[in-house]
C-alpha cells in the first residue's frame, strides 16, 4: 500500500510476495517484524517448492534497497535470509542458496564497509550449515577473490581498515570450511585460489608484533583476541587451512608462501620466513613433512644465483623444518637431500673463489664482505647436513658418510661427482675441507 498499490491489487499478489512484504516495517528502525517472519518461515517449510521464488523476490528487494542506500531495509532482508537458511534444509533449498549468494555478492561489491561486513557475516553463517546434498555446480571463485581483496584493505580510517581485513579473513575461513566439507573440496586447492588465499593470510600475519607466539605448536588465543586481531585470526586460519591439506594438494598450499617471501624480500632477514615454516611444519600432518622439505630444497635450487644472505636465509629455514620433521617423517629421498646440499656447498665455494679472482690485486671491503657471506652459507649448509645426519638411523648414517666420501675430489682426477677442475688447486682443497667437515658432522 505504501508503494501505491490498491487493496485489490495487493490481494491478487502471490502469497509468498505478501508474506515477504509483511516482514518489512514502515520504519526500518523498528527491525524485522517477528510475527510475520514466523509466518514466512512456516510457509517456506510447508511449501519448500516456493523457496526459490521467495529468494528471488528478497534478492530483488535487497538490490533495489542497496541502490537507493536504504540500508535499514538491507539489514532486515539479510536477517530474513539468514533465518530462512537456518530453518530450511530440504532438497529445494539449492535455488534459494543461489539467490542468497547473489545477494551476499551484491553486498561485498558495494563500497560501503558495513554492508561488506554484513555480507561476510551472512556468508560465514551459511558456511557453517551442513547441506543435505552436495552442490556440484556451485563455485566460490568470486568469494575467494573478493575476500582476498578485503584482506588487503587500505582504508584511510584504521578502525574501518581493521574491520574489513577481519571480515576478509573470516570470509576466507568460511570458504575453506564450506568447500572441504562437501564434494567440492578439490576446487579450493586449485593454484588460482591458493595464490590468492595464502598471500592474503601471510600479509596480515606480518603485522603481528609478538613473533614468539607463532613459532611453536598451535596456540589457543582467546576468542576475543582472534576476532579483534587480524594477525592472530589470519594465523589461525592459515593453521586450519594447512591442517586440512592432503597428499595431493599440499604443494599447492606451500608454493604461494615462497612467492610471497620472494616478492617481499623476506629471506634476509628471515625471521618471518622461519616463523611461517614453523607454523607449516607444526600444522600439517606429520607424514607430509618431507613434501615441505622437498619444496624448500627446490626453491634453494631456483634461488641459487641470489645473494649469499638470501641463500643462507633459505638454508636456515630448511634447518628449522628438518628439526621439526625429525620428530615425524623426513621422507624417503634422503640421498637427494644430501646431494642438493653438497651441490650448493660447491656453488658457494665457486662464488667465493670467483669473487676473489675477479678482485685479485685490489683487496676491497665489498669483496671481503662477499667472502664472509659465503662462509655463512657454507657453515649453514654444514650445520644442516650434521643435523640431518644426527636424526638418521645408524645404517643410513653410514651410507651418507660413504656418499659424502664419494664426493670428495682428488687432485688430478675428474671422475668425482663434484667437478672442481675449473676451481684449480685452491678450489679443490677448499671443497675437500668443506666435505670433510660435513663428514665429521655426520659422524
Amino acid at each position: 500500500l505504501s508503494a501505491g498499490v490498491c487493496c485489490c491489487c495487493a490481494a491478487l499478489r502471490p502469497r509468498y510476495k505478501r508474506l515477504v512484504d509483511n516482514i518489512f516495517p514502515e520504519d526500518p528502525k523498528d527491525g524485522l517484524v517477528k510475527a510475520d517472519m514466523e509466518k514466512l518461515t512456516f510457509y517456506a517449510v510447508s511449501a519448500p517448492e516456493k523457496l526459490d521464488r521467495i529468494g528471488a523476490y528478497l534478492a530483488e528487494r535487497l538490490s533495489r534497497d542497496v541502490v537507493r542506500h536504504r540500508y535499514g531495509y538491507v539489514l532486515i532482508a539479510m536477517e530474513a535470509l539468514d533465518q530462512l537458511l537456518m530453518a530450511c534444509h530440504s532438497q529445494s533449498i539449492k535455488p534459494f542458496v543461489e539467490s542468497f549468494l547473489h545477494m551476499v555478492a551484491k553486498l561485498l561489491e558495494s563500497g560501503e564497509p558495513k554492508l561488506q561486513v554484513l555480507g561476510t557475516n551472512s556468508f560465514v553463517k551459511f558456511a557453517n550449515i551442513e547441506e543435505d546434498t552436495p552442490s556440484y555446480h556451485r563455485r566460490y571463485d568470486f568469494f575467494v577473490s573478493r575476500f582476498s581483496a578485503m584482506c588487503h584493505s587500505c582504508d584511510h580510517d584504521p578502525e574501518v581498515q581493521t574491520e574489513i581485513r577481519i571480515a576478509g579473513i573470516r570470509g576466507i575461513q568460511g570458504v575453506v570450511r564450506k568447500t572441504v566439507n562437501d564434494e567440492l573440496r578439490a576446487t579450493i586447492w586449485e593454484p588460482q585460489h591458493m595464490d590468492k588465499i595464502v598471500p592474503s593470510l601471510l600479509f596480515n600475519m606480518q603485522k603481528i608484533d609478538d613473533i614468539d607466539s607463532r613459532i611453536g605448536p598451535p596456540s589457543s588465543p582467546t576468542g576475543g583476541e582472534k576476532e579483534e586481531n587480524p594477525a592472530l585470526l589470519a594465523e589461525n586460519c592459515f593453521r586450519e587451512l594447512l591442517g586440512r591439506a592432503t597428499y595431493g594438494n599440499m604443494n599447492n598450499a606451500v608454493r604461494p608462501v615462497f612467492a610471497h617471501l620472494d616478492y617481499h624480500r623476506l629471506w634476509d632477514p628471515n625471521e618471518f620466513a622461519v616463523s611461517c615454516f614453523k607454523i607449516i611444519m607444526y600444522s600439517i600432518q606429520a607424514q607430509y613433512s618431507h613434501h615441505v622439505i622437498q619444496e624448500i630444497l627446490g626453491h634453494l635450487d631456483v634461488r641459487k644465483r641470489d645473494s649469499a644472505r638470501v641463500r643462507a636465509g633459505i638454508i636456515q629455514v630448511l634447518l628449522e623444518a628438518v628439526a621439526i620433521a625429525a620428530k615425524g617423517s623426513i621422507g624417503p629421498t634422503v640421498l637427494e637431500v644430501f646431494n642438493t646440499l653438497l651441490k650448493h656447498l660447491r656453488i658457494s665455494v665457486d662464488f667465493e673463489l670467483g669473487d676473489r679472482r675477479s678482485s685479485a690485486g685490489s683487496a676491497t671491503f665489498s669483496t671481503s664482505s662477499k667472502e664472509s657471506d659465503e662462509r655463512i652459507v657454507q657453515n649453514a649448509i654444514i650445520q644442516t647436513i650434521g643435523f640431518f645426519g644426527s636424526n638418521l638411523p645408524d645404517y643410513q648414517r653410514s651410507e651418507i658418510m660413504m656418499f659424502i666420501m664419494g664426493k670428495v675430489p682428488v687432485f688430478g682426477t675428474t671422475s668425482q661427482s663434484l667437478d672442481t677442475s675449473h676451481l684449480g688447486d685452491l678450489g679443490t682443497r677448499r671443497i675437500q675441507i668443506m666435505l670433510l667437515r660435513s663428514l665429521l658432522m655426520v659422524s
